[in-house]
């Protein structure tokens, strides 16, 4: 390793926190000197005033709440549906073929086209941020297990044959675990877009939420409101790619090796 590829490597992990402070200075810069209100562009100080306020009252916490298990429980529905179809969807051409008009369809439609249907149709409650999360993130998924499962080698497949393995031990010890790089990635796609599926849902239509508090925010012409808003769901579409890219790391240590 040359002395420039080590310096390089060193200043690595501050790039980021120097790109965060080039931003937030370029921000303030541009909120002093272009002279307007605050409800039009707040300034960092606002917005982080409004954000401890909103902390300290509790109303941040308790949106965030909800939005985050919106967020969770259609994230793991909506996975578990597409890996489970996806497999199906690869080992049978026919039922591909059935199911093809119906998932292009689906990603035809805007979803935010739908989502005042289905929060008409279910409720303003849970369970239609949670559909809404599901469907944003199943096609992604589903995409990467037909192609994560038919990838496999048919070579292997015959080794596996010749071995007098069963279906179910194909899929365990082969199937399964070739195809995991290629799912973890759309999975680590899907865990951005549920985010913006719940945020979808709660724009439409909801008392409580990250995108409850948008609606509040823009109403009252807080808008260094929204600004926390924005930036919490920012925070929590990183934490969530951050840890499936942790179980990504952990599940695939054998590829490194």
């Amino acid at each position: 390793m040359t002395t420039l590829t080590k310096r390089v490597a060193t200043l690595r992990p501050w790039l980021g926190l120097l790109s965060l402070a080039l931003f937030l200075l370029g921000w303030d810069l541009t909120a002093r000197l272009s002279n307007l209100p605050s409800f039009i562009l707040p300034s960092p100080a606002d917005v982080w005033s409004r954000f401890m306020s909103a902390l300290n009252d509790g109303s941040l916490l308790v949106n965030a709440g909800v939005t985050l298990l919106e967020v969770l429980v259609g994230l793991l529905a909506g996975s578990l549906f597409a890996t489970v179809t996806g497999y199906l969807v690869a080992k049978s051409r026919l039922l591909e073929n059935l199911l093809s008009p119906y998932l292009v369809a689906s990603q035809a439609v805007p979803l935010v086209a739908i989502a005042p249907l289905l929060v008409i149709w279910f409720g303003p409650g849970l369970f239609s941020k949670v559909l809404i999360c599901a469907l944003i993130v199943f096609f992604p998924v589903l995409v990467n297990t037909v192609v994560g499962i038919r990838a496999v080698p048919a070579s292997l497949h015959d080794l596996m044959k010749s071995l007098r393995a069963t279906n179910g031990q194909i899929a365990l010890k082969l199937e399964i675990p070739a195809a995991l790089p290629v799912f973890l990635g759309g999975l680590r796609v899907g865990a951005t877009l549920s985010v913006i599926g719940a945020v979808v849902g709660e724009l439409v239509g909801s008392d409580a939420g990250l995108g409850f508090l948008v609606n509040v925010g823009r109403g009252q012409y807080d808008t260094a409101l929204v600004f926390v808003a924005v930036f919490t769901l920012i925070a929590l579409a990183l934490a969530l790619y951050g840890i499936v890219a942790w179980i990504e790391r952990k599940l695939l240590v054998w590829q490194e090796r």
